[in-house]
């Protein structure tokens, strides 16, 4: 952590050489609390003190997208001496501004007709209206279920994006397939955002600070990567390592697995389903996922996206594209739709959710199956397993895995046999 600190400071210098030698107004973006393992949140904070210490005023806007704002606790565990004042909550609904549009012909050029609507582009009128004399975006560059690896110009589009962008952006995601996307360095949405980016938001004083993360010898997560710029290189360096450190490969599918879903970072399946994004091209047909969450507590984010799922449940994607075209509550809430798209295993394999404040009938009313979570904690003992291939004493064997959100799991075939056109 000393080495990153020293190169914040590096970045700090190096940007008051290329964008404003002496910031009065700073604004950093970093990932919200279900990023908080990659340790961004010490980052931003190293950020906010040696700008504070120029004489900026400095502040911080968690790229919640559609997320629930943190409590001050949780803004005191992620960003530390941060002050809470100075930590804003985005408001998907309410507090964004349109900038622009991505037209309809673009999204169907780049997604293969997949998607044919036009994606507005709305973003926080905080960002967008107010004046800043440098801007940090801070990120976590993972493979991702939505633009093929996290981060990036993400933080704009979807972190401080409004209603009208994050729903359209999911479901064009979705429709392009979310195999297509995982672990892909451009994917048809990541264009779209490329180029909102390059036509909307040139003049923002900017930058972004992307790390990369991976297991060391001893099994601990550990920083291994960390690229500064302003340019689409930045994240394709970035990505590119993400590539080689966070997808493990398999030669044949894997019958069980079992993950954990930290209980202090992830509260809703809207988040700890990533255990299902993250190792579905790994599962074998009729073998089951295990999910660990001692957290869970709700299945949406918000209540209305929460009350959809439970309506709708997790089934196929046919199924729910099916529903969509005549249900209006679905196409208003069209990043839920997408939501529920991921969220299935399209009946390939059992999901299994062990949570820690639901019931049994709440988890399978919405098509997962169930499992007691201290019997289940008792079996697999998570805090006493390694990543990789573990075997029970009654001969059961399964692939634990124990940071879904920091990695990517597939067989050879399905990362390396996609359809063309859907990403490098």
């Amino acid at each position: 952590m000393e080495r990153m600190e020293a190169l914040m400071r590096d970045t700090v210098a190096e940007a008051r050489k290329r964008i404003c030698d002496k910031p009065k107004r700073a604004l950093l973006l970093p990932p919200d609390i279900t990023r908080m393992h990659a340790k961004v949140g010490r980052l931003t904070e190293v950020l906010y003190h040696l700008l504070t210490e120029l004489g900026a005023e400095v502040h911080v806007i968690p790229t919640l997208g559609q997320h629930i704002p943190h409590t001050p606790e949780q803004n005191r565990e992620m960003f530390g001496t941060i002050p809470n004042e100075r930590i804003h909550a985005h408001d998907w609904i309410n507090g964004c501004v349109e900038v622009g549009e991505i037209s309809a012909d673009f999204v169907k050029e780049v997604s293969g007709g997949k998607a044919d609507w036009a994606i507005p582009i709305g973003l926080n009128k905080m960002l967008m209206e107010e004046p800043w004399d440098l801007i940090i975006n801070v990120g976590h560059v993972v493979p991702h279920e939505v633009l093929g690896f996290a981060n990036h110009n993400k933080n704009y589009f979807i972190g401080v994006g409004s209603k009208a962008t994050i729903c359209t952006a999911h479901m064009m995601a979705a429709s392009c397939g979310i195999e297509n996307n995982l672990g892909c360095l451009v994917t048809p949405t990541r264009q779209v955002f490329n180029k909102a980016e390059d036509e909307l938001l040139g003049k923002l004083p900017d930058l972004y600070v992307q790390v990369v993360m991976a297991r060391d010898a001893s099994g601990e997560l550990v920083h291994t990567g960390c690229y500064v710029g302003d340019d689409l290189e930045t994240y394709l360096s970035a990505a590119r390592q993400s590539r080689e450190q966070n997808i493990t490969v398999f030669e044949k599918p894997v019958q069980k697995m079992v993950c954990v879903m930290q209980g202090d970072e992830f509260f809703s399946t809207w988040v700890a389903n990533k255990a299902i994004y993250r190792t579905r091209m790994a599962l074998a047909d009729g073998g089951e996922l295990l999910i660990l969450a001692p957290g869970l507590k709700r299945f949406g984010e918000q209540e209305a996206v929460d009350a959809l799922i439970r309506k709708y449940g997790y089934v196929p994607s046919a199924k729910v594209l099916e529903q969509y075209r005549t249900n209006a509550d679905m196409q208003d809430m069209a990043h839920g739709t997408a939501h529920l798209m991921h969220g299935t295993s399209e009946d390939r394999f059992t999901i299994r959710y062990a949570p820690g404040h639901m019931t049994q009938e709440e988890i399978e009313g919405v098509n997962f199956a169930y499992a007691n979570y201290e019997e289940m904690v008792k079996r697999y003992q998570p805090e006493t397993r390694k990543e990789g291939w573990n075997k029970h004493e009654d001969g059961e064997e399964f692939y634990f895995i124990p940071t879904p959100s920091a990695g990517l799991w597939a067989t050879r075939e399905k990362l390396y046999n996609r359809p063309s056109g859907f990403g490098e």
